[in-house]
């Protein structure tokens, strides 16, 4: 399977640049599962795509300020370094510019006696291990160090970093934002829980890794990043109650999509587990958990335009995709969204029909 089959063209000015005045305000693209007919709608539609007793799964990840600036002696310019996987108290798996000049051994300021830093070692891939020194509670010194990190192609401020972080956000440590679910306002989530949707929360933390291009012609070879995810037992107890009751499961974006896939099964129940995930999701994947999804439009070529044509189809994924260009919908983190139905064909067939 090539890359370029997951190629489409999109023009420049297309990609939201900031977000909506109102989270809820953005369109929404609805793909039914028994039609070709797209239908074009606005954010609160999904009140009628989801019925009482529906699960609504959502990523209740913090975007952190992993953004630093500092200096390094003997370089004129700024270094900036891009917090990437705590390894414990003081190291971190980090993203730094320039590469070259930030070789072990090199010391980086932030701010003078607060926070500063020693690259330890050039990790596979690039990254730098790097060892922090701060003085104070690392989550309140690296509020005072860092900026939220805004994806490669948003080139405008952002004016109120909140608007980068979802209403539910909770526990910190994502390097950017579960986008999918920047659409909810709190008020649209009470309606949802009042017409009897079950919100279950599960956290993953997202990596940079997901805007990681697929170098590879073949995507089979393509070396899929990795993410620490947290699926609690109050989560599986609600999902499994929804698969028993013939309920659907809908994930809200590729995020909470990627834990639901890689939670264990036993006798055809989801459990619970804390770890690493490095699924990568594609068409021939056949789906045991998420019936539907919401989504944002994603890259061309990326592992994301991927796992949604995995879900609906890719020619059906790339004709919607074609269709949202001759509309002049708004692309990627702080653009417009999906609803997706899944196809049949992409079910393995465990969350429907089972009889216990």
């Amino acid at each position: 399977m090539d890359k370029k089959d997951f190629y489409y063209d999109l023009p420049e000015e297309l990609i939201a640049q900031v977000p909506l005045e109102k989270r809820d305000g953005s369109r929404l693209m609805y793909l039914p599962g028994d039609t070709t007919v797209n239908r074009h709608e606005h954010f609160p539609f999904i009140k009628s795509l989801l019925k009482e007793g529906d699960c609504l799964v959502l990523n209740d990840s913090r975007v952190i300020p992993a953004r630093l600036i500092g200096t390094k002696e003997g370089l004129e310019h700024p270094v900036e370094f891009l917090l990437l996987k705590r390894h414990n108290v003081t190291d971190w798996e980090t993203l730094v510019r320039p590469g070259r000049r930030l070789r072990p051994g090199a010391h980086v300021v932030f701010i003078p006696g607060v926070l500063e830093a020693d690259v330890l070692e050039v990790l596979e891939g690039g990254n730098r291990l790097v060892r922090f020194q701060f003085d104070g509670v690392w989550e309140e010194v690296l509020s005072q160090a860092g900026q939220v990190p805004l994806p490669p192609y948003i080139h405008e401020k952002l004016e109120d970093p909140e608007r980068y972080q979802t209403v539910y956000s909770v526990y910190e440590g994502s390097a950017a934002a579960p986008t999918a679910g920047l659409h909810f306002t709190q008020e649209l989530l009470d309606e949802l829980e009042k017409q009897g949707v079950r919100i279950v929360y599960v956290t993953l933390h997202v990596g940079l890794g997901t805007f990681r291009p697929v170098k590879e012609e073949d995507i089979l070879q393509h070396d899929m990043h990795s993410e620490f995810f947290i699926l609690n037992q109050t989560a599986c107890d609600t999902l499994n109650e929804a698969r028993i009751r013939g309920n659907k499961i809908v994930s809200c974006g590729t995020t909470s999509c990627r834990v639901l896939e890689s939670a264990p099964l036993k006798d055809r129940l989801i459990q619970p587990f804390q770890g690493e995930t490095d699924i990568f999701i594609y068409p021939g994947y056949k789906f045991k958990v998420v019936d539907d999804l919401i989504t944002n439009f994603h890259l061309p070529e990326s592992t994301l335009i991927m796992l949604v044509s995995a879900l609906a189809g890719r020619e059906r994924i790339l004709e919607a995709y074609q269709e949202a260009v001759r509309e002049r919908y708004r692309f990627f983190s702080f653009g417009d969204a999906m609803y997706i139905k899944g196809n049949p064909e992409s079910y393995i067939g465990l969350h429907q029909g089972l009889i216990y």
